[in-house]
């Protein structure tokens, strides 16, 4: 069993309005580790996040022996090993892979609508707005009007540059409706998405939902009027500790029907997706078309780190047993599995050694970085960004 002793205490640099932030804060919190919360401003950003991890990025991960951890996913697996208690990775195959598929899509699929929702509706515009420039551009001048100027360029950047036009807009919406009415109907019941215990999925679709949706005052609004049981599971996941479930776990299988439209948003839609960026990305393209019957979004950027996710996807399909594989394609018909997954074969992404935790590298200065350029997210992405 690893020995987390070396590792502790850790400083763990998030940022309050991050996606991903709320999602390890929040697991590391179920766990209770042990851990030192450090605001990241752009200081901090420069030195040592940046030095560290040769990103700009939240939230990350200072352990007390100088290594350092990046990227909730990799970092959930990585605290799950060093602090087994009652895990949140599912030991079942079928249930660790469709877990792992549901919380890629939550991860990677929801960013479009939140971001869509905080920077498209006037209220949200300028909460978020105001709020990013007090809390994290405070020492700028004029800091309300640098936070106009991020939300306009977040509009630029990760809403129109994401490909939200007026054509593909109620599917953006809509997408978020959707996952809430049937996320309500499987908490309607259960205190956790697979039952009794959080699980790697409740932390999964915890990051959209609890920053964004749940706070920014739109789609929070919404989601107290349509899908109470949503709401209240953000506060009790927020809550939750380990120590409080001593039992053994009980983990459902996703046989749920509330599971059964995303499912289908996820293979006919979400998988299609992740095969163009990739097939763009091997072609060396900077962006790409994408149109499936359900929806077309115009010369969407082509992500490097989304071929990474496919490529694990991909991994961990092949590696279950055929039976298993069976049994999860038959539980996402009519969409075609197979398909999806091996369109293209296995594209590398590059990245394949950079998410290996801790993580081995040579620090690199920050002294010498051209400006930052504002970014990602509902957050100011490179003061610092959000993985």
């Amino acid at each position: 069993m690893p020995d987390p002793g070396r590792y502790e205490p850790y400083r763990v640099y998030l940022m309050d309005v991050s996606y991903f932030s709320g999602k390890l804060e929040a697991y590391l919190r179920y766990k209770e580790i042990p851990f030192q919360r450090v605001e990241a401003g752009t200081s901090e950003l420069l030195d040592p996040i940046y030095t560290h991890t040769g990103l700009m990025k939240v939230p990350v991960v200072e352990c007390a022996n100088g290594q350092w951890l990046k990227d909730t996913t990799p970092m959930l697996y990585w605290f799950d090993r060093h602090y087994p208690r009652q895990p949140i990775i599912p030991s079942d195959p079928y249930v660790h892979f469709l877990s792992k598929l549901v919380e890629d899509y939550a991860d990677e699929w929801l960013w479009r609508p939140a971001l869509y929702y905080r920077w498209m509706f006037p209220q949200d515009f300028r909460l978020m707005g105001d709020r990013i420039a007090r809390e994290v551009m405070s020492n700028w001048p004029i800091p309300r009007l640098v936070g106009w100027y991020f939300g306009k360029r977040q509009q630029a950047i990760q809403v129109r540059g994401e490909g939200v036009r007026p054509h593909n807009e109620e599917y953006v919406k809509n997408t978020y409706l959707n996952n809430i009415k049937h996320l309500q109907s499987i908490l309607d019941k259960t205190p956790y998405l697979l039952g009794e215990h959080p699980t790697l999925v409740d932390f999964g679709y915890f990051a959209s939902m609890f920053r964004h949706f749940g706070l920014d005052p739109t789609p929070a609004r919404i989601m107290r009027e349509r899908a109470p049981a949503v709401y209240e599971w953000l506060a009790r996941l927020w809550n939750a500790k380990a120590s409080r479930h001593p039992g053994e776990q009980k983990i459902g299988d996703f046989s749920h029907p509330g599971w059964d439209w995303i499912f289908k948003d996820i293979g006919e839609v979400y998988l299609p997706y992740l095969a163009a960026n990739a097939l763009a990305w091997r072609e060396q393209r900077k962006h790409f078309d994408y149109k499936v019957p359900a929806v077309a979004f115009p010369k969407l950027p082509v992500s490097q780190y989304r071929v990474w996710c496919r490529g694990e996807l991909q991994r961990a399909y092949a590696a279950l047993p055929e039976a298993v594989r069976e049994r999860v394609r038959a539980r996402l018909q009519p969409a075609d599995l197979d398909g999806a997954l091996k369109q293209y074969g296995l594209i590398e992404s590059g990245l394949e050694n950079e998410f290996h935790l801790p993580l081995q590298r040579t620090p690199k200065p920050a002294r010498g970085l051209r400006r930052l350029k504002l970014s990602i997210t509902g957050t100011p992405q490179d003061m610092p960004a959000s993985d």
